[in-house]
């Protein structure tokens, strides 16, 4: 069986570097991250601030099933000490992955958290036995489509019908 490990990436503009490890998502760090990714997609998309109900109902609606071994995993992404990234990746099938919950709060972007996360996120990919990786995102969204292309994400046709997903992207990882 393979072990998980951290992965440490050194960014660009300061001395810490992030550190990214596999995290349960119900831990205290987990969940507050995947609060701030759902307030900040959803803020985006009806172009208003969230309720702390609305963000209760859309963890419930998309819930974070899969996110665990053996059919996925949850990593955190910490900057020095504190916890300011997240990510999931869960199995669709044997050799897809896909990549779901990536996040960086705002005040860590531009210091390495987004490609610090595909690097960990990748590697659980592979550890799951997973060839290639796949996404979906909305055109809103255009830093994350521009991290994913800088990082070797090509779109793809639909691979699902989700009701926000307007652009798709796969990697291959083999």
């Amino acid at each position: 069986m393979t072990t998980h490990s951290e992965h440490r990436t050194s960014t660009p503009s300061a001395s810490t570097s992030w550190t990214v490890s596999p995290e349960p998502f119900t831990t205290g760090d987990a969940t507050r991250l995947r609060r701030a990714y759902y307030a900040e997609v959803a803020g985006r998309y009806w172009k208003r601030e969230v309720t702390e109900a609305e963000i209760d109902q859309g963890l419930l609606d998309f819930p974070d099933d899969g996110l665990e071994p053996p059919t996925g995993q949850f990593v955190v992404g910490r900057l020095g000490d504190e916890a300011l990234a997240c990510g999931g990746v869960r199995l669709l099938d044997a050799v897809t992955a896909e990549l779901t919950r990536v996040y960086v709060d705002e005040r860590a972007r531009g210091t390495g958290g987004g490609a610090a996360l595909l690097q960990a996120l990748e590697a659980e990919s592979r550890a799951l036995g997973a060839e290639r990786v796949r996404l979906d995102t909305r055109s809103d969204l255009v830093e994350a489509r521009a991290l994913y292309a800088r990082h070797g994400y090509s779109e793809i046709p639909a691979y699902n019908s989700g009701p926000y997903a307007e652009h798709w992207f796969e990697k291959r990882l083999v």
